[in-house]
């Protein structure tokens, strides 16, 4: 077993299912695979494949990292409550990692694209939200910066290892979604049953 700690890292925030596995600063396994759906039966294998491939067991494991988003709202209850349940399997922190933290890169402004041409962007000194494509790439030329919107960039998994392997000791609290739009879900339209009078 590598005497560095060992994180494990994930996320299902977009269309794809993606893992890696860190110890140091090297990544021992590294998985990705496009899905648009699916992501809920194929999360937990793809882990173990990636494990499998370090000849690395779960037991190893220091620390989870798991995307919180935003993206989308199913992938991403897929990813944290998986991290949920695993840390709490095998007592070890779970460490949430939001999608501008992990697509961090210096000259841009990272953002994740949204529905409706629309975009989930953090600019410098404001929070978080989702605004206009167009008005996204505008206020990020206003900071002479470039805005890079990308749903699944390549490094994603790896970029949360990194950042959990860095967090891990001081993170008190289990991850949490970040969801910075309403559901799309509608309430149901069907007409309840009439109850009967005994």
């Amino acid at each position: 077993m590598p005497s560095e700690p060992i994180i494990l890292a994930f996320d299902t925030s977009a269309a794809h299912c993606a893992a890696a596995l860190l110890s140091g600063d090297r990544i021992l396994a590294s998985k990705r695979e496009e899905m648009t759906r699916g992501q809920a039966e194929r999360l937990m294998p793809l882990l173990e494949e990636c494990l499998r491939e370090a000849d690395l067991a779960w037991s190893d494991l220091a620390a989870i990292g798991v995307g919180i988003g935003p993206g989308n709202f199913t992938g991403i209850r897929i990813a944290v409550s998986a991290a949920r349940g695993l840390a709490l399997a095998l007592d070890i922190q779970a460490v949430g990692v939001d999608g501008f933290d992990a697509r961090e890169k210096p000259g841009i402004v990272p953002g994740v694209p949204a529905p409706r041409e629309q975009t989930y962007v953090r600019l410098p000194g404001h929070q978080a939200r989702l605004i206009l494509r167009t008005d996204a790439e505008e206020q990020a030329q206003a900071h002479g910066l470039t805005l890079l919107a990308e749903a699944s960039p390549a490094d994603l998994a790896e970029r949360i290892a990194i950042l959990a392997a860095q967090r891990y000791q001081t993170v008190t609290a289990p991850p949490a979604p970040l969801y910075l739009r309403a559901a799309d879900a509608a309430p149901s339209s069907d007409v309840p049953p009439s109850l009967l009078d005994a």
